[in-house]
Order: structure tokens, then C-alpha cells, then sequence
């Protein structure tokens, strides 16, 4: 969906398919027609946004063949969809059973992580509408915080230099702009913005910047304005923000039936106080109350004693939209299929209305802020 902003700028808005399990090109077209499309009608949009993932072995294809790229734009073209925002971070297998700390490799030491990007860089270069201003790709904060030292940081630096290079290429070869944004979340070497600004201090901010997932920033228990003027501050823009909620509570018992295998859920309570994931922090007695990552819809009101984090979502939309400091917005619960039986879809046609819901709550909010269809 698009809307403008209130000095006419354009805001690109969608959700995010890495809550879909395909991994080939077959199975990313079929999951336009079960999801994507009943989302589109059940919004009355005449365009539907995506913020498309494509696992490693399907970007290396596309990447390496024009007609493939050309196909899947398309096949989006006929359906009623646009792209201009990938999902990089899950490099594949997002959906497996167990997925955990598996999704921050290969990190940006490897050398398979500015591949998948760079391949990634290419396929959105042709799927981008024909008038759109540029591109986004949002990627891991570097790597978990473990292990990490002075070797591992200047192998990634140089990563970091090659990807500037290689997305340069990408605009001279096919004229399109595509940005790369680094996402902080909880327990990786960027958790929060002033790790951002430290960490990738010197990057090429024409190319580079920040994914600002409004989840990962309550859980570090960021105030929206000051994390903003942090990365004002540090020359850092926001290349994309994924519209997310997460978990709070003061009353941790409530959150038990949250706890389950396949996504990690970092804890953290607001006196710096953290667990790696929610079990963890239920056998510890972490103090609260505590923000988890967990991403829940977000239109969803949890049961109290649990509520969700949508309110820093709200604070830090304002900032945004007010300061025009982003156009790329995506909506990106991941989580669906691991909800408590209650709010959990059983069926296509059950989980297209949880997403349709989802975007119809962005859209409003962001029509709360001047923004227009």
C-alpha cells in the first residue's frame, strides 16, 4: 500500500513474507495466491506491498538469471504486488521446528553473508516499481555477541566496505538505488542505537544505515526520541522500520505459555537486567517487569497481566513520520504459527485476516499522523 505523508512524500507500507516457510521460487509464487492476494482484497488495495523473503538458495538463482527475475516480477505485477523492501536477515529455514540462534549464520564475518546480500541487491533491482525512489534491504546487526573480538570486527568491517562497493555496482550497471539497513536486537554485537552508532561508525551512510524494528527497540527499553536523535547524531539514516509489538508484563508467570522451541525470545526488564531466551528467564527469576521479544500481532491485545509494547510503536512513529526520517514501513510478525492456540490462525484463510488486520492497524496509525491513502 502507499500513502503520502503530510508533505506529500511517499510511504510505502506491507508485511513481511519470512512468516511464510517457502524456499523456492514455485513455492514464493504460491504463497502470493494463499496469502498474499486474499490480504490484498480483504483490504480493498488496488497495490499491495511486500517486504519479501527470499532464503539463500532462491536469491542465488534470481540473482544469477534475468528471465527468473523478470517472472517473479511478473507474476507480483498481475497479482496486485510491489517490492521495495527485502528480508535479509533469516539467510534460510526460518520456519524449521527449531530455529533459535541459527538465524544470526552466517553473520557478517562470512564471507556467504555479503554474497546473499549482494544477491539480494540484484533480484530487488528489478522487482522495484518503476517509479520508485529506492530500494531497502534489512540484514542482522553484525552478529550474536558471542563470540565476537578485534578479528572477527575488522573481518566484518571489510564486509561492510565490499557491500557499500557491490550496491554501488548494482546502481551503475542498473540504475537502481538500493539501501542496506543493520537491525540492533537484543543480544547481538548492535543492540541498541548508541551500539550502532559505535559499531558501524565510518560505514558509507549514502548505502548503509539502520532497520529500526520498533519491537527490538522496546525490548532494549529505548525511548523513541532519544534513539533517534542518536542516530541522527551518529549520520546513521533509517533506511526501514518493521512495524512490530512486543511482550511486557510485571507479572512473569503469564507469559509461560509464550515459551516454546522454535524462535529464540530475548528478556530484558529496564534496569539492564536480561535472558537469551523466555524459559531461560522463567527459571532465572529475571527481576520485572520485563519487554520480551516476542513479536505479537499488531493489533492483538494480550490477556492481562500481559500487554504489548504498541505504545513505543506509536511514540516512535510519530517521531518518524513527523521528521519524514523513513518511507519504507513493513509489518513483520513472523511469529504467527507459534502463538498460543487462542490467537493462533488454523487456517490460509484464518492467518490472511490476522495479516490484513495487522496492516489495516498500520495504515490507521499512520493515518492518525497525517498520512493519507
Amino acid at each position: 500500500m502507499r500513502l503520502r505523508d503530510t508533505a506529500g512524500r511517499v510511504l510505502h507500507l506491507g508485511y513481511c513474507t519470512n512468516v511464510h516457510p517457502a524456499e523456492d521460487l514455485g513455492g514464493v509464487i504460491g504463497q502470493l495466491d494463499e496469502f498474499a492476494v486474499p490480504v490484498r482484497e480483504r483490504l480493498d488495495a488496488p497495490v499491495l506491498g511486500l517486504g519479501l523473503w527470499l532464503a539463500a538458495p532462491v536469491a542465488a538463482g534470481l540473482a544469477a538469471d534475468r528471465a527468473s527475475r523478470l517472472r517473479l516480477r511478473r507474476e507480483l505485477d498481475l497479482r496486485g504486488m510491489e517490492v521495495v523492501t527485502l528480508n535479509g536477515f533469516p539467510y534460510r529455514s526460518f520456519q524449521d521446528p527449531v530455529v533459535k540462534h541459527a538465524v544470526y549464520h552466517p553473520d557478517w564475518t562470512a564471507p556467504e553473508r555479503l554474497a546473499y546480500t549482494l544477491d539480494l541487491a540484484r533480484v530487488l533491482a528489478d522487482l522495484l516499481p518503476d517509479d520508485a525512489a529506492r530500494g531497502s534491504i534489512s540484514t542482522l546487526p553484525l552478529a550474536w555477541r558471542e563470540p565476537w573480538d578485534t578479528v572477527m570486527a575488522g573481518r566484518a568491517a571489510r564486509s561492510l566496505d565490499r557491500l557499500a562497493r557491490g550496491l554501488a555496482n548494482v546502481e551503475e550497471t542498473t540504475g537502481r538505488f538500493i539501501r542496506v539497513g543493520f537491525e540492533p536486537e537484543p543480544g547481538c554485537v548492535v543492540e541498541t542505537t548508541a551500539q550502532a552508532a559505535a559499531h558501524l561508525a565510518g560505514v558509507d551512510t549514502d548505502r548503509l544505515g539502520i532497520c529500526l524494528d520498533l519491537a527490538h527497540l522496546a525490548c532494549a527499553w529505548e525511548r523513541p526520541a532519544d534513539a533517534l536523535r542518536t542516530l541522527r547524531e551518529a549520520g546513521l539514516p533509517v533506511v526501514k522500520v518493521q512495524l512490530a509489538a512486543a511482550l511486557e508484563t510485571a507479572e512473569p508467570a503469564a507469559l509461560r505459555e509464550y515459551a516454546e522451541p522454535r524462535f529464540l525470545h530475548q528478556a530484558r526488564n529496564p534496569g539492564g537486567g536480561a535472558a537469551d531466551d523466555l524459559g531461560e528467564a522463567l527459571a532465572d527469576g529475571l527481576p520485572a517487569p520485563w519487554r520480551v521479544h516476542y513479536h505479537v500481532p499488531l493489533h492483538m491485545r494480550p490477556e492481562p497481566p500481559l500487554t504489548s509494547t504498541v505504545g513505543v510503536l506509536r511514540e516512535a512513529l510519530a517521531e518518524l513520520v513527523g521528521r519524514g526520517a523513513c518511507d519504507h514501513y513493513d509489518v513483520e510478525t513472523y511469529t504467527w504459527g507459534v502463538l498460543p492456540p487462542a490467537h493462533r490462525p488454523s487456517t490460509s484463510a484464518g492467518l490472511a485476516d490476522g495479516i490484513a488486520a495487522e496492516l489495516a492497524f498500520a495504515r490507521d496509525e499512520l493515518c492518525l499522523l497525517g498520512a493519507r491513502t
